[in-house]
C-alpha cells in the first residue's frame, strides 16, 4: 500500500507582501498530477492547510478545488487541522464529505476520528489527530494530569483504539512540535519550548505523519516523519529541496521514499556588489524571476539599489547589506528579528540587559511559568 504524505500548505500566504496563492495553485495542481500518475491508496495532509485562522476567499476555493479534484480521481484523503487553522471551520460539512472519500478531523472532544484501509493482505489504520493544546485537552479528561503538550498528546493517544496485532499497520497524522525537530523562520513560535511533544508518546503507531515543522525530516526513527512545506516559505529554507514523502506499507513493515517538486519561483539569496548584481553576469544562469533576497557588499548604501535591481529582478523582495559597518551593528540590530524569538528568549535579554546578569534557573521556570498561563488563558 502506498500513500503520500504532505503538510502545510499554508493557503493564502504572503511572504513579504508577495501573495503566494499562484505558487500555491502552480504546485497543488503538480502534485495531483503525480497522484494522477503514481495513483497512491491514500493522501495524509498533516494540518495548517490555510495560513489564517480566518481564511481568504482565494485560499477557501485553492483548497475547494483540490479536495474536488482528488474526489473525482476517487483517491482517499484524511486531512487533519493545524494551528494555523480553525478547527470548526476547518472540518465544515466533514460529515457530508465523508462519502466522497475526503475525511477532514472535527474539532477536537476526546475522540479522534480513524478509518481503515486494505489492499491485498495489508491493513492500514489511519488515525487523525488535530492540533491539541492541552488546555483542550484538561478540559475533555478533567480526572487526568495534564500539565504539558506531551500529557495532552499522551492522553489523546491513550483514548484512541489502537490494533496492536501483528495483522495491522496503525498511521498516525498529527500537527505538533515534536522535541528535537528543527525549526524554520516561517514557522510559529512558541512559549519557550512549552509546545514541545516527546516522541515516545507516538511508539504504538508504524508511521506518524507529522506536521507543523516546515523543514522535512525524521525525529529518532525513520517512521516518525515531518513532510515539511511543499513550497519554501523563508529564506532560512532556501536550501531545502521540496518533496512529497512516500510511505510505503507493507506486511512485514513501513519504508519511506520521496518525489521531489519543482516550484513555479525558487526562493534564494545573491550576494556582490550592486554593479555585479545589477549589471554583471547572471550567476549560474539562475532564473531572474525567482524569488530573491539581494545582499549588497557595498560599505555604504547604494541610492535606489531596490528599484534598480527590481528592473532585472522583478521578484526581488529583500534587500540587506554585508558589509564592516553592518557586522559591527549586528548585535543591535538583533532586537529587529523579535518575531523570530520566544517570549522567555525576550524576557531572558530584557532581564539580563537591565540586571548585567543572567537569570537564574528557579526565575526562568517561573516566567515560563507565568506565560503560559497568559498563554493557555487567551487561547
Amino acid at each position: 500500500m502506498k500513500l503520500f504524505h504532505i503538510s502545510d500548505l499554508h493557503l493564502g500566504k504572503k511572504l513579504n507582501e508577495f501573495s503566494m496563492i499562484e505558487d500555491q495553485e502552480y504546485i497543488l495542481r503538480q502534485i495531483l498530477e503525480i497522484i494522477a500518475e503514481e495513483k497512491p491508496n491514500g493522501i495524509l495532509i498533516a494540518g495548517d492547510v490555510y495560513d489564517k485562522t480566518i481564511p481568504s476567499e482565494e485560499a477557501m476555493r485553492l483548497w475547494d478545488d483540490f479536495l474536488i479534484r482528488l474526489a473525482a480521481m476517487k483517491v482517499p484523503v484524511f486531512a487533519i487541522s493545524g494551528n494555523h487553522d480553525s478547527a470548526i471551520r476547518f472540518s465544515n460539512h466533514g460529515k457530508l464529505v465523508d462519502s466522497t472519500g475526503i475525511h477532514l478531523s472535527p474539532v477536537y472532544d476526546g475522540a479522534a476520528k480513524s478509518f481503515t484501509l486494505r489492499d491485498g493482505d495489508v491493513t492500514v489504520n489511519i488515525h487523525m489527530l488535530p492540533f491539541v493544546k492541552p488546555v483542550t485537552v484538561r478540559g475533555i479528561f478533567a480526572d487526568e494530569d495534564i500539565n504539558d503538550y506531551t500529557d495532552a498528546c499522551r492522553v489523546a493517544i491513550s483514548r484512541m483504539k489502537i490494533d496492536k496485532s501483528d495483522s495491522a499497520k496503525n498511521i498516525l497524522i498529527a500537527h505538533q512540535f515534536v522535541t528535537g525537530a528543527v525549526r524554520c523562520d516561517s514557522e510559529e513560535v512558541s512559549v519557550g519550548g512549552l509546545d514541545n511533544v516527546d516522541a515516545s508518546v507516538f511508539d504504538d503507531f508504524d508511521y506518524v505523519a507529522l506536521g507543523h515543522i516546515h523543514g522535512k525530516q525524521k525525529i529518532g526513527r525513520e517512521t516518525v516523519r515531518y513532510s515539511g512545506t511543499p513550497l519554501k516559505y523563508s529564506f532560512s529554507e532556501k536550501d531545502h529541496k521540496k518533496s512529497i514523502t512516500v510511505v510505503t506499507v507493507e506486511a512485514e513493515g513501513v519504508s519511506v521514499s520521496e518525489i521531489p517538486l519543482k516550484p513555479l519561483h525558487d526562493l534564494r539569496e545573491i550576494r556582490g556588489t550592486f554593479y555585479e548584481l545589477a549589471y554583471g553576469q547572471n550567476s549560474g544562469n539562475m532564473n531572474t524571476d525567482d524569488y530573491i533576497h539581494a545582499i549588497l557588499t557595498e560599505d555604504y548604501d547604494v541610492p535606489n539599489a531596490l528599484g534598480i535591481l527590481r528592473n532585472r529582478y522583478p521578484n526581488l523582495m529583500k534587500l540587506s547589506y554585508d558589509n564592516a559597518r553592518t557586522r559591527e551593528q549586528r548585535d543591535v540590530d538583533g532586537a529587529v528579528d523579535v518575531e523570530n524569538k520566544t517570549p522567555i528568549e525576550l524576557f531572558e535579554e530584557f532581564y539580563e540587559k537591565q540586571n548585567n546578569a543572567p537569570m537564574s534557573k528557579e526565575q526562568r521556570d517561573f516566567v515560563i511559568k507565568c506565560i503560559e498561563s497568559v498563554w493557555e488563558d487567551n487561547s
